[in-house]
Protein backbone atom coordinates (compact mmCIF):
# COMPACT_ATOMS: atom_id res chain seq x y z
CA UNK A 1 0.00 0.00 0.00
CA UNK A 2 1.24 3.28 -0.48
CA UNK A 3 1.76 5.78 1.87
CA UNK A 4 -0.64 8.62 2.00
CA UNK A 5 -0.43 12.07 3.81
CA UNK A 6 -3.10 11.75 7.26
CA UNK A 7 -4.09 15.24 5.71
CA UNK A 8 -5.28 13.39 2.56
CA UNK A 9 -6.81 10.91 4.12
CA UNK A 10 -8.80 13.69 6.40
CA UNK A 11 -9.68 15.27 3.38
CA UNK A 12 -11.30 12.53 1.61
CA UNK A 13 -12.95 12.03 4.97
CA UNK A 14 -14.59 15.49 4.59
CA UNK A 15 -15.32 14.46 1.28
CA UNK A 16 -17.39 11.65 1.52
CA UNK A 17 -18.20 10.93 5.36
CA UNK A 18 -19.48 14.57 5.98
CA UNK A 19 -19.49 16.41 3.14
CA UNK A 20 -17.70 19.51 4.65
CA UNK A 21 -16.19 21.14 1.64
CA UNK A 22 -15.20 24.21 3.26
CA UNK A 23 -13.37 21.73 6.06
CA UNK A 24 -11.63 20.25 2.95
CA UNK A 25 -10.70 23.07 1.59
CA UNK A 26 -8.26 23.78 5.29
CA UNK A 27 -7.35 21.17 5.90
CA UNK A 28 -5.11 20.59 2.41
CA UNK A 29 -4.48 24.16 2.47
CA UNK A 30 -2.66 24.12 5.33
CA UNK A 31 -0.90 21.17 3.96
CA UNK A 32 0.30 22.59 0.93
CA UNK A 33 1.56 25.63 2.77
CA UNK A 34 3.35 23.44 4.76
CA UNK A 35 5.28 21.86 2.10
CA UNK A 36 7.09 23.96 -0.47
CA UNK A 37 7.30 24.48 -3.34
CA UNK A 38 4.21 25.90 -3.01
CA UNK A 39 3.07 25.98 -6.80
CA UNK A 40 -0.43 27.61 -7.59
CA UNK A 41 -0.60 24.41 -10.34
CA UNK A 42 -0.05 21.68 -7.55
CA UNK A 43 -1.83 18.58 -7.30
CA UNK A 44 -2.96 19.77 -3.94
CA UNK A 45 -4.43 22.99 -5.01
CA UNK A 46 -6.41 20.95 -7.95
CA UNK A 47 -8.14 19.10 -4.94
CA UNK A 48 -8.79 21.97 -2.86
CA UNK A 49 -10.32 23.63 -6.13
CA UNK A 50 -12.74 20.52 -6.53
CA UNK A 51 -14.01 21.02 -3.12
CA UNK A 52 -14.27 24.57 -3.36
CA UNK A 53 -16.18 24.48 -6.78
CA UNK A 54 -18.52 21.86 -5.15
CA UNK A 55 -18.80 23.98 -2.46
CA UNK A 56 -19.98 26.64 -4.56
CA UNK A 57 -22.17 24.22 -6.71
CA UNK A 58 -24.22 23.14 -3.82
CA UNK A 59 -25.24 26.68 -2.49
CA UNK A 60 -26.11 27.62 -5.71
CA UNK A 61 -23.03 29.85 -6.87
CA UNK A 62 -22.57 28.19 -10.46
CA UNK A 63 -20.71 30.78 -11.94
CA UNK A 64 -18.10 30.71 -8.93
CA UNK A 65 -18.86 26.80 -9.32
CA UNK A 66 -18.11 26.28 -13.02
CA UNK A 67 -15.06 28.40 -12.76
CA UNK A 68 -13.13 26.88 -10.20
CA UNK A 69 -14.01 23.42 -11.19
CA UNK A 70 -12.71 23.79 -14.67
CA UNK A 71 -9.20 25.21 -12.85
CA UNK A 72 -9.07 22.31 -11.15
CA UNK A 73 -9.40 19.81 -14.00
CA UNK A 74 -7.05 22.64 -15.76
CA UNK A 75 -4.33 21.81 -13.10
CA UNK A 76 -5.03 18.22 -12.84
CA UNK A 77 -4.41 17.29 -16.49
CA UNK A 78 -0.98 18.48 -16.09
CA UNK A 79 -0.88 16.65 -12.90
CA UNK A 80 -2.04 13.27 -14.17
CA UNK A 81 0.87 10.94 -13.12
CA UNK A 82 1.03 12.69 -9.47
CA UNK A 83 -3.16 12.46 -8.69
CA UNK A 84 -2.88 8.96 -10.10
CA UNK A 85 0.55 8.36 -7.41
CA UNK A 86 -2.97 9.90 -4.91
CA UNK A 87 -4.65 6.84 -5.72
CA UNK A 88 -7.18 8.36 -8.40
CA UNK A 89 -8.26 7.43 -11.37
CA UNK A 90 -7.34 10.15 -13.80
CA UNK A 91 -9.61 9.53 -16.59
CA UNK A 92 -12.59 8.90 -14.25
CA UNK A 93 -11.56 12.03 -12.43
CA UNK A 94 -11.60 14.01 -15.31
CA UNK A 95 -14.86 12.70 -16.58
CA UNK A 96 -16.08 13.11 -13.40
CA UNK A 97 -15.18 16.95 -13.35
CA UNK A 98 -16.45 17.30 -16.54
CA UNK A 99 -19.81 15.94 -16.20
CA UNK A 100 -20.19 18.12 -13.33
CA UNK A 101 -19.23 21.33 -14.75
CA UNK A 102 -21.97 20.15 -17.66
CA UNK A 103 -24.37 19.91 -14.60
CA UNK A 104 -23.90 23.13 -13.09
CA UNK A 105 -24.14 24.79 -16.65
CA UNK A 106 -27.57 22.98 -17.25
CA UNK A 107 -28.83 23.70 -13.73
CA UNK A 108 -29.13 20.16 -12.62
CA UNK A 109 -29.68 20.16 -8.92
CA UNK A 110 -26.54 19.52 -6.92
CA UNK A 111 -26.12 15.72 -5.82
CA UNK A 112 -22.73 14.86 -3.91
CA UNK A 113 -20.16 12.95 -5.82
CA UNK A 114 -17.12 10.53 -5.04
CA UNK A 115 -14.09 10.98 -5.99
CA UNK A 116 -13.21 8.16 -7.92
CA UNK A 117 -10.74 5.81 -5.70
CA UNK A 118 -8.61 3.55 -7.80
CA UNK A 119 -6.82 1.98 -4.82
CA UNK A 120 -9.05 -0.20 -2.66
CA UNK A 121 -6.77 0.10 0.47
CA UNK A 122 -7.28 3.73 0.16
CA UNK A 123 -10.82 3.54 0.19
CA UNK A 124 -10.80 0.71 3.22
CA UNK A 125 -8.93 3.06 4.98
CA UNK A 126 -11.50 5.61 4.62
CA UNK A 127 -14.46 3.10 5.29
CA UNK A 128 -13.11 2.07 8.69
CA UNK A 129 -12.24 5.74 9.85
CA UNK A 130 -15.19 6.69 8.59
CA UNK A 131 -17.13 4.20 10.75
CA UNK A 132 -14.77 5.35 13.56
CA UNK A 133 -15.77 8.76 13.67
CA UNK A 134 -19.76 7.97 13.01
CA UNK A 135 -20.00 8.61 9.66
CA UNK A 136 -21.27 7.14 6.41
CA UNK A 137 -18.96 7.00 3.77
CA UNK A 138 -20.17 7.92 0.47
CA UNK A 139 -23.00 9.94 1.96
CA UNK A 140 -25.45 12.36 0.57
CA UNK A 141 -25.39 16.14 1.45
CA UNK A 142 -27.41 17.18 3.82
CA UNK A 143 -29.15 20.17 1.84
CA UNK A 144 -30.99 21.59 5.24
CA UNK A 145 -27.70 21.63 7.02
CA UNK A 146 -27.86 25.16 6.87
CA UNK A 147 -24.12 25.76 8.97
CA UNK A 148 -22.21 22.99 6.81
CA UNK A 149 -23.79 24.87 3.74
CA UNK A 150 -23.12 28.30 4.39
CA UNK A 151 -19.60 27.66 6.54
CA UNK A 152 -17.73 30.72 5.44
CA UNK A 153 -20.52 32.82 6.83
CA UNK A 154 -19.80 31.42 10.02
CA UNK A 155 -16.04 31.79 10.52
CA UNK A 156 -13.96 34.35 11.89
CA UNK A 157 -12.34 35.59 9.20
CA UNK A 158 -9.84 37.99 11.33
CA UNK A 159 -6.77 36.09 10.74
CA UNK A 160 -7.86 36.20 7.04
CA UNK A 161 -8.60 40.20 6.92
CA UNK A 162 -5.57 40.84 8.59
CA UNK A 163 -2.98 38.63 5.89
CA UNK A 164 -4.77 40.28 3.34
CA UNK A 165 -3.89 44.00 4.49
CA UNK A 166 -0.25 42.50 5.29
CA UNK A 167 0.16 41.54 1.60
CA UNK A 168 -1.42 45.04 0.75
CA UNK A 169 1.26 47.15 2.51
CA UNK A 170 3.86 44.51 1.00
CA UNK A 171 2.95 45.07 -2.67
CA UNK A 172 2.70 49.38 -1.87
CA UNK A 173 5.79 49.19 -0.57
CA UNK A 174 7.83 47.92 -3.97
Amino acid sequence: MRNYPNEYIQYLLEFHGRRDYFECHEILEEYWKEHPPLERDSVWVGLIQIAVGLYHYRRGNHPGAVRTLSKARHILMHRREETTTLGLDFPALDDLLANYIQRIQANTPYESPMLPLADPALVSICEVECRSQGLTWGCQSDLADTPLIHRHSHRDRTDVIEERFKQLKIRRNK
